[in-house]
């Protein structure tokens, strides 16, 4: 294959058959290829934190052979590195790293401009041109794998590119709170503070996920008005407006909404077709009009899903030694088709997303023995949601909560109903759990 990441792509779709959703997104979609060393037999993985690695360390390595060993018929030692990690500069990886910065995924070039994103374009640009003095802070929103993400790399990219000075820090919005929670336990917070407080640059992507998360809207509520006072650029990612997110602190969302809001809808027919023959053209495969069009008029909504069409379509042709033809795209579509499909909610998934949400694991949940109050707040709202989203009986719930007895899952279910009619807070934080849930 021509690169690591062709081939992680591939990695990533043979994971993805083998796990939930839920845990895929949650653990396997945010692993960056860096660097495959044939040599040492080693594959260099990127992770958001520490946090991140221990979970993968313990749970899914062997996934990750399997995989491996699949795609390249042999096995790999699987190193993961964090971003601190790759900051000291350790030869093999400080190189990849470097090499990813200008990959063609995260700049302004690469973004295909059409009538349904040209303002938030426009408005991103602005803003990497003359940062902190456009609009500060810059909140873009929109569903998923509409180019959210890309032009925030490409914020980042541009000015970094234009002034190599400049200190630019890039986080997720769980795993902001996936750091904090592990810095409390190390007791580092001053080291995290000073992380994200020195940045001149804060990008923030999926910050919809600090919702209803107490001490990580009060830290970020910190971080926001030490940055906005520095006057350092603060640009934010969400699927929904500010408004919308109802478990948001409302001095947050003051924030939020103080300066440019953009929102991104999905790109018309003419833009999916030069967003197609743009990645075709960067991946290197040759794809005629009419295959082109054949996907662009299949995938309507999802920008994502139609530049992973086009790298698997480059795997595929790797592979076989063939030319793509419509028969080709159709095998290839109907897998994508098929994941668009929404998946059952299990309890499984449900667990996980009320575990991410109240940073405890699932097996806390899940157990007899833990009754600490937040761990237990967040096994009544799982049995809670439980019975609200999947059909299993009260008694088959009690099951996949350790066992418990039928008759304490009603109770448990009256109570979250009676939570819920006294705090309204506590009802939006359900109503966004089972948003995310959905959505994911």
């Amino acid at each position: 294959m021509d690169s690591f990441g062709d081939a992680w792509e591939i990695i990533c779709s043979y994971c993805k058959t083998k796990i939930t959703d839920v845990a895929y997104n949650t653990w396997i979609s945010r692993i960056e290829p860096l660097n495959l060393d044939f040599e040492k037999n080693t594959a260099y993985l990127m992770v958001p934190n520490d946090f991140h690695r221990q979970t993968l360390t313990r749970c899914y390595v062997p996934l990750l052979d399997e995989a491996f060993e699949a795609v390249f018929d042999n096995k790999f030692i699987i190193e993961f590195k964090t971003p601190d990690e790759i900051e000291k500069k350790e030869p093999e990886i400080k190189k990849a790293e470097e090499e990813k910065d200008t990959n063609y995924e995260y700049t302004f070039d690469t973004f295909i401009v059409g009538s349904s994103n040209k303002f938030a374009h426009a408005a991103c640009l602005a803003v990497a041109t003359n940062p902190s003095r456009a609009y500060n802070p810059l909140f873009l929103y929109g569903n998923s794998g509409l180019g959210k993400t890309h032009l925030l790399y490409a914020i980042g990219n541009e000015i970094k590119k234009n002034d190599p000075s400049k200190v630019i820090c890039y986080i997720k919005g769980d795993d902001f709170t996936n750091e904090l929670i592990e810095s409390l336990r190390l007791a580092k917070m001053a080291d995290f503070r000073h992380k994200y407080r020195q940045a001149d640059i804060l990008l923030v992507d999926d910050v919809q996920f600090i919702g209803g998360k107490e001490s990580t809207q009060e830290e970020f509520f910190h971080t926001f008005n030490a940055l906005y006072d520095a006057k350092k650029q603060i640009v934010l990612t969400s699927d929904r407006p500010p408004k919308e997110i109802k478990t948001l602190d409302d001095r947050l969302r003051s924030r939020f909404e103080q300066d440019l809001i953009a929102d991104i809808q999905p790109p018309d027919i003419e833009t999916r077709i030069a967003i197609i023959k743009r990645k075709a053209e960067l991946v290197d495969i040759d794809l005629s009009n009419e295959v082109c069009e054949y996907i662009a008029s299949k995938i309507k909504a999802n920008i994502r899903q139609l530049e992973g069409t086009v790298k698997k379509l480059k795997a595929k042709s790797y592979i076989n030694n063939e030319k793509t033809t419509i028969s080709t795209v159709q095998e290839v579509i109907a897998d994508i088709l098929n994941n668009d499909v929404p998946p059952e909610v299990t309890v499984e998934r449900i667990i996980d997303e009320v575990a991410r949400t109240y940073g405890v694991s699932a097996e806390e949940i899940r157990s007899q023995k833990n009754r600490s109050a937040n761990i237990s707040n967040a096994r009544h709202i799982a049995i809670y949601l439980s019975r609200e989203l999947t059909t299993l009986s009260m008694v088959a719930i009690g099951e996949e909560f350790g066992k418990r007895h039928y008759s304490t899952i009603i109770y448990t279910i009256r109570k979250v109903n009676e939570m819920m009619e006294k705090d309204s807070k506590i009802k939006e934080l359900i109503d966004d759990t089972i948003k995310n849930i959905r959505d994911r």
